[in-house]
């Protein structure tokens, strides 16, 4: 069964209730917002903060939300549970709404399998007449709330053409699940026999068969150089991953491309240096390209670290330096982040920091262009 817009609202199936009055089905005339949702998932924890406000705007409207916490970590339901109170009580305050728990995840099954994802933060609104309205992030959901409230929006073409686009998606995501889970088998089984030749045609298969996956394109490459140690094979397929890094336009396939080839330095000691080098520098040089005012201005903590340290591999310590020192300011740039998200990268930062500092400049040359 798929759960797709105009489908009847499923049952709800929670072990307890967390805050507000316990609910066992959806009564006719309210409009109901269900949001499956985890306090150990940052984008879960802004967008519930909003979902309270949207309770307060339409209070006065018969429209109640129903936060599920679907997930929760803990060994037991018990530490779970405990878990998600203390959670509540230092952060949740201002939660308006009713809370339910759902530690053995039977509610999450039966309604996130139907929509065809496991993905949180999702919301579902069961419409006034007790039928499905919407399924999708919450970031999609404040947009056409308006119209799901005054009963314009199941009928119109654009809830239509909405909901059959998120199916076909999933099913994309689904067929994608697939052929990554076959990826997977075949090669753990080639290199649990040491089949290194079986293993590096499964991984060149995955290749040609999920191209725009990069994490694909790592384990062809870190097979093929790090654990095979074919240079005849690995350099070429290391040359094309930067090449393909850089002619998507793509951050973060260019981070870990770079991330791959310099860290850490011992993983790479038997690859020549002329050649990791200057594959190194075009994609060192592209990645700042990108970052600088001329180019896109981007969140420079998520990448530097990464150029940094082929900075430091080929002996310019000050260059190294300054980077993560720009990556440092730019964790006050202008996108929400919560304050054990910046603490992290900020402590990251500062080891590079320390350690680019402490670290005497190591000379290297011969960076020719090995991209050419």
């Amino acid at each position: 069964m798929i759960l797709r817009m105009e489908s009847p609202a499923l049952p709800i199936r929670v072990e307890s209730w967390v805050r507000g009055e316990p609910l066992t089905h959806f009564k006719l005339g309210t409009l109901y917002i269900v949001e499956f949702w985890t306090t150990w998932c940052g984008e879960c924890v802004g967008e519930i903060s909003h979902l309270a406000q949207l309770q307060e705007k339409y209070d006065d409207s018969a429209v109640e939300v129903i936060a599920v916490a679907a997930s929760e970590r803990g060994s037991t339901a018990e530490e779970a549970r405990t878990n998600l109170d203390a959670w509540l009580t230092k952060k949740g305050l201002e939660l308006n709404f009713r809370i339910a728990f759902d530690y053995a995840g039977k509610m999450k099954k039966s309604w996130m399998a139907p929509r065809l994802s496991s993905t949180t933060p999702t919301s579902f609104v069961i419409d006034r007449d007790g039928h499905v309205a919407f399924i999708g992030h919450p970031m999609q959901l404040y947009d056409v709330f308006p119209k799901i409230a005054n009963g314009t929006w199941r009928t119109s073409d654009e809830a239509k053409a909405a909901d059959a686009g998120r199916i076909a998606e999933a099913k994309s995501e689904m067929r994608e699940k697939a052929r990554m889970q076959a990826f997977w088998g075949k090669l753990g089984a080639a290199l649990k026999a040491q089949d290194s030749s079986t293993a590096l045609s499964a991984a060149k298969e995955g290749v040609a068969v999920m191209p725009d996956d990069i994490n694909v394109h790592l384990v062809h490459e870190d097979l093929a150089l790090h654990k095979i140690h074919d240079m005849e094979t690995g350099l070429p397929v290391m040359r094309q991953l930067a090449r393909d890094a850089i002619e998507k336009q793509s951050e973060l396939w260019k981070v870990q491309t770079i991330r791959q080839l310099s860290n850490p330095p011992e993983k790479n000691s038997d690859v020549p240096h002329s050649d990791r080098f200057a594959i190194g520098k075009d994609l060192a040089e592209h990645i700042l390209v990108l970052n600088s005012s001329e180019g896109r201005p981007g969140r420079k903590f998520l990448s530097y670290v990464a150029v940094a340290q082929y900075y430091f591999e080929s002996g310019d310590n000050d260059r190294a330096v300054d980077l993560v020192e720009s990556a440092v300011k730019s964790l006050d740039g202008p996108w929400p982040m919560a304050g054990e998200e910046k603490a992290h990268y900020l402590r990251l930062l500062l080891a590079a920091l320390a350690k680019y500092e402490d670290e005497e400049p190591k000379p290297f040359s011969g960076t020719k262009n090995a991209l050419v």
